[in-house]
């Protein structure tokens, strides 16, 4: 499956208080409402500019912090269809699958801010179609793409009554 967006991009170690202050994780429960302040101790203005099916770029280490969920449910929530960095912390990646939020991992350091990208997960390639780069991107595991196309762990059990991986 192609997917193709724009590309949005933030800086190394972006942990998951810049990605949504701990002054709105427990004071929103809406998610649509927590999407809408994405970034904001960063770029104040980072929200508006999200278009549905944009993809993130980051650099290494991404979503580093705490372990709550409201970071990856906030950037699915604003319309990005996936997040591309070097790499992310274990507990984000883990709780974005578990909301059913896209994360590859690729080398991310020649994309900028606003490229037009297509992400072929099958593939496993990351194109920025401005410069025609073609980045490979780390497989995602078989039982990850399962609850990927379930819409999360919670939809999968909803599905299943239970873990049906096969």
């Amino acid at each position: 499956m192609k997917h193709y967006a724009r590309r949005l991009k933030v800086q190394d170690n972006v942990n998951t208080d810049y990605v949504i202050s701990g002054r709105y994780k427990f004071k929103i429960q809406d998610p649509k409402e927590l999407a809408k302040h994405i970034f904001e101790d960063i770029d104040p203005d980072f929200a508006a500019r999200v278009m549905k099916g944009d993809i993130l770029v980051a650099g290494e280490n991404f979503g580093c912090g705490s372990s709550r969920e409201q970071a990856p449910q906030a950037i699915r929530s604003a319309g990005f269809y996936a997040v591309a960095a070097k790499s992310f912390a274990r507990i984000f990646y883990r709780n974005a699958f578990n909301l059913g939020l896209i994360l590859v991992e690729c080398d991310t350091d020649f994309i900028d801010d606003g490229d037009e990208l297509e992400l072929d997960i099958e593939k496993g390639k990351l194109k920025d179609r401005a410069k025609g780069l073609v980045f490979d991107t780390k497989p995602i595991p078989s039982v990850m793409k399962r609850l990927l196309r379930d819409g999360g762990v919670v939809e999968h059990f909803k599905k299943y009554g239970g873990f049906k991986f096969d």
